[in-house]
């Protein structure tokens, strides 16, 4: 910790939790949201679907393995603030290359340890995610001054964010042994694991970035078409959601992952709407409609897609299911179509951190390439 500066965090709701400075002094605003998961923070705060949102870490204890050189989900962190309740003092574990606290210094992450992390989740949980601010050392003001700059800051309902996260150059991840499979991957904040499992299975990933055309996807002759998790409102992916329809047209066999089930909801049809304070953690329970299987998951999404458990319905490209549901609220967490190769899933079968229930829906793409064939 940054030798017992003084640090807020403040709600736009006026709540104000006060610790000390945790990474880099200074002030940062965001979406405040909590995270369940028990490990894996390193691989949270480099998954670029929370960029823009400051994430409250639900497990008291954290930085106790420090950072490593080799867990990162993309090339950087991306979240806007981090608050935590009891940093470790000095990190042990075999890997790590330095504490925490020094990672989020050196890449500017303005953060607060010593608060009282469970009563702020009491506080999001009751009334929903909202925006906030981590302000400390000189940038501590009085607190009329601090919950104003937090009003005045951008709602994350109509956020365009997933332009700020792709790739700026589309980039090859080969298949690992016999090549078996070309796969487009539209790149709406892709984790490092999801192309290394798809290579796994012998499947060659051009990983694209999000503005790519219908035309661009075809030049590669794509076997299939993933869609990547991301941040930012779903209602603002047109371009991607019209790519969706283009795809679903040709009958290209489609996967989608969190944003990208929401993109295929869109696609067919579907409207998108913000949950309270939304699934993000590693063991968060989803049942397969046709099955009545549990898969224990890893999630990380705040808007869902409109549906009900097991609803089938009509799209302009034959009929659709919601495949799968949240045990916990009933969200809709999956969507089959059934008349089409396309299928998605709201949580994160890469699970980097997480379990493994659901990396076999990569061999469900996999069988859906090779039926197309």
């Amino acid at each position: 910790m940054s030798d017992h500066v003084p640090a807020a965090l403040v709600l736009e709701d006026g709540r104000i939790f006060r610790g000390e400075a945790y990474g880099k002094v200074g002030r940062t605003l965001g979406e405040v949201v909590f995270t369940t998961g028990m490990t894996g923070y390193q691989e949270t705060l480099t998954d670029p679907s929370y960029h823009r949102q400051i994430v409250v870490q639900t497990a008291p204890q954290i930085g106790n393995t420090g950072w490593n050189d080799e867990d990162d989900e993309s090339a950087q962190i991306w979240v806007a603030g981090y608050a935590v309740r009891d940093p470790a003092r000095r990190p042990s574990n075999w890997r790590s290359r330095r504490s925490l606290d020094e990672e989020l210094e050196r890449q500017g992450v303005v953060g607060i340890a010593g608060i009282d992390t469970r009563t702020l989740t009491r506080h999001v949980r009751e009334l929903g995610a909202m925006r906030g601010g981590v302000f400390s050392g000189p940038e501590l003001g009085t607190d009329d001054e601090m919950i104003a700059a937090v009003k005045a800051s951008a709602e994350m309902v109509g956020a365009s964010l997933a332009g700020d996260v792709t790739t700026a150059e589309p980039y090859v991840v080969p298949a690992i042994g016999e090549k078996r499979f070309t796969v487009a991957a539209l790149d709406l904040g892709i984790k490092s694991n999801t192309p290394r499992m798809m290579s796994e299975r012998g499947i060659e990933v051009h990983v694209l970035p999000l503005t790519s055309t219908l035309d661009e996807v075809l030049s590669i002759s794509p076997d299939g078409l993933f869609l990547s998790n991301g941040p930012g409102d779903p209602a603002t992916t047109d371009a991607q959601v019209e790519l969706t329809r283009q795809a679903l047209d040709r009958k290209l066999p489609l996967f989608g992952i969190c944003f990208g089930n929401q993109i295929l909801g869109r696609a067919l049809g579907r409207g998108t709407y913000k949950l309270q304070y939304g699934h993000r953690g590693i063991n968060i329970p989803v049942i397969d409609a046709e099955t009545g299987k549990v898969a224990i998951t890893a999630q990380n999404h705040g808007f869902a897609v409109e549906g009900e458990p097991g609803e089938r319905f009509d799209t302009d490209f034959g009929r659709a299911m919601v495949s799968h549901h949240c045990a916990n609220d009933g969200a809709v967490e999956g969507l089959r179509l059934l008349d089409g190769p396309a299928f998605s899933v709201q949580y994160h079968p890469e699970a980097a951190a997480g379990p493994h229930d659901a990396a076999p829906l990569f061999d469900k793409f996999v069988d859906l390439m090779s039926e197309a064939r």
